[in-house]
């Protein structure tokens, strides 16, 4: 088969790309919100005080992205994977030892750069450049690896913590990076991959090599980065606050952290599914459509009190995701060429970051003011209708342009 034959030739390359996306699970925000109860009560911080703290972090890591981001077009997988591995091992012992505020901040800091950041960062940039016309194949074998993240390490983390502590847990992460990851991703990263006679054959290019520039000053990038922003706003969102929804619905904290897995099965199968459909349509083809689960989603969760509405909301949310994580990552090197596309996902990553840094600190500052949580969340869903709306008309515009620039 095809497909089998595809992953036979490039098991070592897509592996690698799988486990820098798992990885990242440490700087992302659902592993962070796991300790989030222990935080707020050990520093005194109420909801809204612990997401502004999380903001600030996160804001700051997105600041640093789009010069630091550039790395990848300058150095190669391996090297990369050198650099930012062992700094987010460095960020899971802060986590662990840190007892100050400003220590707290800034391990979130690097966790979020380090995890969240660069390691998804240098996954679907070098996947990006590596394949063509498999791209959305690639990518999206790549990106389940944060989503099989969501699905395991809730259950070993809330399990570990029971025996050992919080603290003591993220110290077995830290060991985890450096004595199993980092040795695993430098070893299938030992080589670049090169194009083979086996690779399917491009017809004609697209798309030119935009420079970063020249993407600021293109107005139709916005209304593609309001697109981007939307899951990992909603996402992160609903997982920094996952113990005050269970608190508030008076849900089983055990089952609610069951239902990431449901979450990651439908974003594995979902995301194998959007890389055949983004080789087969385009990512372009596919904007207005990716969004339209996650809005039936927010209505759910925020609508509906009884428990079972959180896998209704999982499984919406996985289908969601295992479309963007895919769409997302073929469509930067789509609509802007491979030359400079460490640079162009630097910057969008930073955006992409700032948008996970706003949702915790910006509903956590309205939950302290007394605006209902579940009224936040269907408001979320009222703007992903929305959005996929406005992408049918972006969407047209950016196949329109292709086909002056093949034309």
């Amino acid at each position: 088969m095809p497909f089998l034959s595809f992953l036979r030739e490039n098991a070592r390359w897509l592996a690698g790309g799988f486990l820098l996306t798992y990885f990242s699970s440490f700087g992302q925000t659902f592993f962070i919100s796991l300790s989030a109860g222990n935080i707020r009560e050990e520093y005194g911080l109420s909801h809204g005080q612990f997401g502004t703290v999380y903001m600030l972090a996160t804001l700051g890591s997105a600041l640093t992205m789009p010069r630091f981001g550039q790395i990848v077009d300058r150095y190669s997988a391996r090297t990369v994977a050198l650099i930012i591995m062992p700094g987010l091992a460095v960020a899971t012992v802060m986590m662990a030892l840190s007892t100050h505020i400003v220590l707290l901040v800034l391990s979130i800091y690097l966790l979020r750069l380090f995890g969240q950041g660069m390691m998804g960062h240098l996954a679907f940039t070098t996947i990006g450049k590596w394949f063509a016309a498999q791209r959305g194949r690639a990518i999206s074998l790549a990106a389940i690896g944060v989503n099989v993240g969501e699905g395991v390490f809730p259950l070993i983390f809330v399990a570990v913590a029971g025996v050992i502590g919080w603290r003591n847990s993220w110290l077995a992460g830290a060991a985890i990076l450096l004595l199993v990851a980092l040795p695993l991703i430098l070893t299938l990263f030992a080589a670049e991959r090169r194009p083979r006679s086996s690779d399917p054959k491009i017809v004609a290019t697209r798309t030119r090599d935009w420079t970063r520039g020249e993407v600021v000053r293109d107005p139709l990038f916005y209304p593609i980065l309001i697109c981007t922003m939307a899951s990992p706003f909603i996402g992160t969102t609903i997982f920094f606050h996952q113990i005050y929804l269970v608190e508030l619905r008076g849900w089983s904290l055990e089952v609610f952290a069951s239902s990431f897995a449901f979450m990651a099965a439908t974003t594995v199968c979902f995301a194998l599914v959007s890389g055949y459909l983004v080789d087969r349509f385009s990512a372009v083809r596919l904007l207005p459509v990716f969004l339209l689960p996650l809005g039936i989603a927010c209505l759910v969760l925020g609508g509906v009190e009884q428990q079972w509405s959180a896998f209704v909301f999982m499984g919406l949310l996985g289908l969601t995701y295992g479309f963007s994580s895919t769409l997302l990552g073929a469509l930067w090197p789509e609509v802007y060429g491979i030359r400079h596309l460490g640079a162009i996902r630097a910057l969008a990553m930073s955006i992409l970051v700032f948008a996970t840094a706003a949702g915790p600190g910006l509903t956590g500052f309205l939950i302290d003011l007394g605006v209902s949580y579940p009224l936040q969340i269907i408001a979320m869903g009222g703007a992903c209708f929305l959005v996929a709306f406005a992408m049918v008309f972006v969407s047209a515009a950016l196949q329109e342009r292709a086909v002056g620039v093949a034309g």
